[in-house]
């Protein structure tokens, strides 16, 4: 099996290994594995290939695997999955990681894949990042001004710059009495700028749009807000472990745990265009009560009793 994974290499990589024993998502994704009797190093073999969060990698590292002849490719993210069905039309791509799957045409239909790609959508309709902004007024009712970080544009549409999705966030944003300011960077040499320009805007409170170049910069970008004594949501748990204040998603632990299912039926047997695309179904919130501490912001109990996961 190849998995093909938009995050840095760790250190001492050993493709054929690949050594993510203190990872979260790969230990619930081993576990459930082995539950439905895949080993890895016994009968089950791993080949991984990371893009460091440079895009423009992801098609060599997809044909690399390809030319291994894997007999299924798991890949995590838009870029990702498109590099895999465009270096392959015949072995099955499993994919998580993905918002929107059938926009970007990597599927035909959620309850139809066609083709050789399904596995789990990162979906969670429309009004998550409407509901994220909600969570962000609840920590800081004093907020009026939030700038809402946006990832580089290129080949993986931001959802937050597409109309529908700037409709509802911006229909929330009115709702709730805040103002909403937009940066855009176009590559990690760029975030100190972005910050230093929410700074000069006086913004109260960071968005930071779901986008995998986030995932790989997650700890500089933890720094920043830090930095600027910015309260900020984020798209995942990752940010949240890494000192970031709050964190909105769809769990990625289940996600971890369903993804050996699809694997399983494929080998068993399954065509993947006649598995149907899964939703997300359970939705975390994580809050960090160290970071709220240094930022000198107290954690209403009211948003506190809604936590799935609170770190002390």
């Amino acid at each position: 099996m190849g998995w093909l994974i938009n995050g840095l290499t760790p250190k001492d990589p050993t493709p054929r290994n690949c050594p993510h024993k203190a990872e979260p998502f790969w230990q619930a994704s081993m576990e459930a594995f082995r539950e439905r009797g895949y080993v890895q190093g016994q009968n089950l073999v791993i080949e991984c290939r990371w893009t460091e969060g440079q895009d423009e990698r992801a098609p060599a590292l997809a044909v690399e695997l390809v030319n291994l002849k894997v007999d299924l490719i798991v890949a995590t993210a838009t870029n990702q999955v498109r590099a895999a069905k465009q270096a392959t039309s015949t072995i099955p791509i499993v994919m998580w990681g993905v918002i929107d799957p059938v926009r970007r045409g990597l599927v035909g239909s959620l309850a139809y894949p066609g083709g050789n790609v399904t596995g789990l959508a990162d979906d969670a309709g429309l009004e998550i990042l409407g509901r994220r902004l909600q969570l962000l007024a609840q920590a800081v009712p004093t907020v009026s001004r939030v700038a809402a970080l946006h990832p580089p544009s290129g080949a993986t549409p931001d959802p937050a710059t597409t109309p529908l999705w700037r409709t509802i966030l911006e229909a929330e944003a009115r709702a709730l009495g805040v103002t909403l300011q937009s940066y855009r960077v176009q590559g990690s040499e760029e975030l100190e700028g972005a910050f230093a320009a929410m700074a000069k805007a006086r913004a109260e409170a960071l968005l930071v749009v779901p986008h995998p170049f986030f995932g790989v910069h997650a700890q500089r970008i933890v720094n920043l807000a830090a930095r600027n004594r910015l309260p900020a949501i984020y798209p995942d748990r990752f940010h949240v472990h890494a000192g970031g204040l709050m964190a909105y998603a769809a769990d990625e632990l289940e996600t971890a745990r369903r993804l050996p299912a699809y694997v399983d039926r494929i080998f068993k047997g399954a065509k993947p265009g006649d598995l149907p695309v899964e939703q997300p179904t359970k939705f975390t919130l994580i809050l960090n009560l160290k970071t709220a501490k240094a930022l000198g912001l107290t954690i209403p109990p009211a948003l506190l009793i809604q936590a799935d996961e609170v770190i002390r």
